[in-house]
């Protein structure tokens, strides 16, 4: 079993359970106040944690008490802390999230001190590994870090997972160092010009990813379930359906997943539909790490 290499973001997420959500210039009054550890790096180190991946986690905290707390959280999940910075000029990350009746989210971050992750903080150490580890990432720290990172672990013949959220560009040098790639609808729409709604629009996505050099193409769609493409597969896998709570951080427990099951030799469609479940065990809590399964829950 491999190591899984979590290089991104770590955030307080400050949560209020509405009604709806507010338009602009609204004021809506009868919310639920929750405070939960976030972030879709450290999202994503806890999800497969719990699954009994074996995680490092490398990241860039304030040091302040949300610095602080947070690693204390990820030392109670067993997750290799050894790499994590302390940011003496930048406050911790911070996301505010508004979770509708539906489970539906809005959310704004402050990104703070993870903004400064930058590819001199990377210790070289973390790029001792073996063949079979995966090093994960996400796009709220600085692409240029991602780049570099991405470049330096695949050209050392390792893995490379991307989540490409939030949505934006990415250059054809980064795409080609991807094993895997795992965007949202809208993601994959932004990343491709093709509007993602349906199968086959989705193949249409993932093929033109697939042309750009990604070796594998995993596009989420919510209830729908997760489409996978690779050299030799091309089909929807559904979930199985439940009542949404709260959709934050479900697409984070589903990368964390994905990459355990990756890690442990899983054939890619074996490990979608580990990461479906463990998703749709997600969107029936509220929080972000919280609502990440444990392995017993899964099986």
């Amino acid at each position: 079993m491999g190591r899984i290499i979590v290089i991104g973001s770590s955030n307080t997420d400050m949560v209020i359970k509405s009604k709806k959500l507010p338009s602009p210039g609204e004021t809506i009054l009868g919310g639920t106040f929750l405070m939960n550890p976030g972030g879709k790096g450290a999202n994503q180190a806890v999800a497969a944690a719990r699954l009994h991946g074996k995680v490092t986690f490398v990241a860039k905290t304030g040091n302040d008490v949300f610095g602080s707390e947070s690693k204390q959280l990820f030392d109670k999940e067993q997750i290799d802390t050894r790499y994590l910075i302390s940011d003496e000029n930048n406050p911790s990350g911070v996301a505010l999230i508004i979770v509708d009746e539906n489970g539906e989210n809005s959310i704004v971050v402050a990104s703070g001190s993870n903004g400064t992750l930058s590819a001199y903080d990377i210790n070289e150490d973390v790029f001792k590994t073996g063949m079979d580890d995966i090093f994960l990432m996400q796009l709220e720290i600085p692409v240029g870090t991602v780049e570099f990172v991405a470049q330096k672990a695949a050209g050392s013949g390792n893995r490379v997972i991307l989540n490409p959220a939030p949505a934006r560009q990415l250059s054809d040098d980064l795409l080609s160092c991807l094993y895997m790639i795992i965007p949202n609808e809208t993601e994959a729409e932004i990343l491709t010009g093709i509007k993602v709604t349906d199968p086959v629009s989705a193949e249409k996505a993932a093929r033109k990813l697939y042309t750009k050099g990604v070796k594998n193409v995993v596009i989420t769609m919510g209830g729908t379930g997760a489409f996978l493409f690779t050299p030799t597969i091309s089909r929807m896998i559904s979930v199985v359906p439940v009542k949404a709570v709260d959709t934050t951080a479900a697409g984070d427990v589903f990368c964390g997943a994905l990459a355990v099951a990756l890690s442990e030799g899983k054939e890619s469609e074996e490990a979608v539909i580990l990461a479906n479940k463990a998703a749709s065990i997600s969107v029936t809590r509220m929080g972000a790490q919280a609502s990440a399964p444990y392995r017993s829950e899964i099986l």
